[in-house]
């Protein structure tokens, strides 16, 4: 993988979206790295508010694909809002999150678990029985407190934000990510 991934994995992104929009853009696909297995997040805003966000949280396709299929999922399949038009990509800012391996967190109890959190450096999943949920470490930036930020992981997994039982997992993770906006004019 080179130093600077950023640029071509929000190209691919954004081509992906355009070709299943109906306007095709190139992107460059050929690179052996985009073959090996990797797992990621696209994140589609518009004038900093949430537009689409779709993702893998461990690698079981090519990054190639999973770049593809989550953005193009991201745009038109996010349950949370209506397809993106073609007329709004022209607008939508993407950002692709490459995560690292999940890393499991002791979580005997809840204490315990936001002890071990790491403020804008970890994403989280929560997971108890079929409930899982998971926030990206962007989300610190919305809620920089580990009690507030735990309470709405739990929410998003459909529970009270004051549960907490035996069986409650937790894995974390990292990312790289880029955004369009802060790349320098012609990387994408």
């Amino acid at each position: 993988m080179p130093a600077e991934p950023g640029g071509i994995l929000l190209a691919i992104a954004r081509a992906a979206i355009s070709e299943a929009l109906g306007s095709p853009l190139p992107a460059r696909e050929d690179l052996p790295w985009l073959q090996e297995p990797g797992a990621c997040f696209v994140t589609l805003t518009q004038q900093g508010t949430l537009r689409g966000c779709i993702g893998t949280l461990e690698p079981y396709r090519p990054l190639l694909s999973d770049v593809k299929a989550n953005a193009v999922a991201a745009a038109l399949r996010d349950p949370r809002f209506a397809p993106l038009g073609d007329r709004e990509l022209a607008y939508t800012e993407l950002e692709v999150s490459l995560l690292s391996a999940m890393e499991r967190m002791a979580s005997a109890d809840e204490g315990t678990a936001l002890a071990q959190l790491r403020p804008g450096v970890d994403g989280v999943v929560f997971s108890y029985g079929h409930r899982r949920s998971t926030f990206l470490p962007q989300v610190w930036e919305q809620l920089p407190q580990p009690e507030a930020f735990m309470a709405h992981l739990k929410r998003k997994a459909g529970l009270p934000p004051d549960f907490w039982a035996q069986g409650v997992e937790l894995f974390r993770y990292s990312v790289n990510k880029w955004r369009e906006s802060d790349l320098p004019p012609g990387n994408i």
